[in-house]
């Protein structure tokens, strides 16, 4: 039995994770600002427990994890998955809404992070799994703000992934598509004022983002039984894309990247110090 400590489990991919954890006979603790919305949206079970965790309070992290351990002795799998989105053109997003954001979804996955790691380097085992998004390996208008927020996510993983491996802990970085969930509504998304000259560009996307609306092309509970996969795979990778959409664009943007560097190249390489005769 594999012990879960799932963040933002009330709705969403949090709480199907949990309920396919539980359904495979695992442990969760499973955390939400109203540890009360866990328990409508999945009901009781015997190896559940729902935790009250704000993850821009570090204390609360701290107790969360502890309390964790105390009842079900270990964690296995941490899923960080608390988080929102915000919908705006960089200069549209103003510093408060920038600061929430990145208290969220950047310092408050640091703070779960840094209260789980002691329980895993101590058994010498686990896995951090920590939700980006198709906007963390490639950036979109309208979306900057919050996808540098799961730029940052990327590469604290990465390194993570590095630092633990001689530890016998694991960690992977999950890239998203768009799935049918209900991040594109008020309660999980956060809409910039909006500036007149990008009207074409983020005014587009605003439009996009409105239609697409529950008609996401991802299915959200095959998304939370891939990740049970991922949880139980001997060699997990560092970074999983997950949805054709995100394959796609991480695709091309590759093959972007490709270009432009071999473009310039010869510019790239200019800027050495000679080297020294030997």
């Amino acid at each position: 039995m594999r012990v879960w400590f799932i963040t933002g489990a009330s709705r969403g991919f949090g709480s199907l994770i949990a309920a396919e954890a539980l359904a495979a006979g695992d442990a969760v603790v499973a955390t939400a600002r109203n540890p009360k919305a866990v328990t409508e949206r999945i009901g009781d079970h015997p190896n559940l427990l729902p935790v009250a965790l704000d993850v821009t309070d570090e204390a609360q992290a701290q107790a969360a994890a502890a309390a964790a351990v105390e009842r079900f002795g270990r964690i296995d799998v941490l899923v960080n998955n608390a988080g929102y989105g915000l919908l705006g053109a960089v200069e549209e997003s103003s510093g408060p809404e920038v600061e929430k954001i990145f208290a969220t979804n950047v310092f408050g996955l640091l703070a779960v992070t840094r209260a789980v790691l002691p329980h895993m380097r101590r058994q010498r085992s686990g896995h951090v799994i920590n939700i980006s998004s198709i906007g963390g390996y490639g950036a979109f208008v309208g979306w900057g703000v919050y996808g540098s927020t799961k730029f940052a996510v990327e590469g604290i993983t990465e390194a993570l992934a590095a630092e633990l491996a001689p530890l016998g802990v694991k960690a992977t970085v999950v890239e998203p598509g768009f799935f049918r969930t209900d991040f594109l509504d008020g309660q999980s998304l956060a809409v910039s004022a909006e500036i007149a000259d990008y009207a074409e560009t983020v005014g587009a996307m605003r439009r996009f983002a409105a239609d697409a609306n529950h008609a996401q092309p991802g299915d959200p509970t095959k998304f939370a039984k891939a990740m049970l996969t991922l949880a139980g795979a001997e060699n997990p990778p560092v970074r999983l894309a997950v949805g054709s959409d995100t394959v796609a664009h991480i695709e091309r943007k590759n093959a972007t990247v490709a270009r432009e560097l071999d473009a310039w190249r010869e510019l790239s390489l200019s800027t050495d110090l000679p080297a020294t005769a030997g």
